[in-house]
Order: C-alpha cells, then structure tokens, then sequence
C-alpha cells in the first residue's frame, strides 16, 4: 500500500510541474524566427570553404597526375604501385614496364603514381 501511495504521489508532483511549464510556456507569444537568409549564408560559406579547401586542390592534383600519365613516352621511369621501371612500350590504357633485371609488366596507365622523364623528353624540357 506504501509503494502504491509514493508512486500515486510521485505521479501527481510530475503531472502538477508538467501542467505549470505547460502553461508558463503558452503564456509567452513565440519568438520571431532569426530567418532563413541566415542560415542560407552559413550553409554557403560552408560550400564555398569545402570547394576551395577540398575540392579544388584535388581536382588540380588529379589534372596534373592525367597530364603526366598521358604524356609518358618510352624511356620515361615511373613508378607503379611501388614498383620502380622504365617504360618501354605505351598503349591505349596500359604502359609496359621495364625492370632492372630485363623482365617486362604491363600495368594501367591509372596504377601509375609516379612520373620522371627522362633526359631527352618533352616533359623534361619543359620543367
């Protein structure tokens, strides 16, 4: 019977305090929304940070990797997923690497991280 009471009497404060924030809350009229032009200029300054900071360089770096892999010429060294060769034959999408002991490899020009023209090559010249 005492747990029934407590409970009963917990149940009554809980609905008393929930009644009178209920009505605190009405009597004030709502406040004025700050606006939607706010939050468009943060959400824009977001887009605008994340393009140059992110997107930007990114795209710049991919171009440049595009240009080298697209301008290697047969001599050029180059690396391949940490294998070090020398391109001996370039095709549509691949490039076929020389190794040091003789043997060749065909690999995807996109697998290539790396490209050092050589002496005699038009990339070479141009640095």
């Amino acid at each position: 019977m005492k747990k029934l009471l407590v409970v009963f009497t917990a149940f009554q404060l809980f609905a008393f305090n929930t009644l009178l924030f209920a009505q605190e809350i009405v009597d004030h009229p709502p406040s004025r929304d700050q606006g939607f032009g706010q939050t468009m200029i943060m959400v824009t300054i977001a887009l605008v940070f994340f393009y140059f900071i992110l997107w930007r360089p990114e795209q710049k770096r991919r171009k440049e990797m595009d240009d080298l892999r697209t301008g290697m010429e047969k001599g050029d060294r180059v690396t391949a997923m940490g294998i070090i060769g020398t391109v001996s034959k370039v095709q549509d999408d691949t490039v076929v690497l020389k190794m040091y002991d003789g043997s060749k490899i065909e690999f995807l020009k996109a697998a290539i991280t790396e490209v050092h023209p050589s002496e005699g090559s038009k990339a070479a010249a141009q640095s």
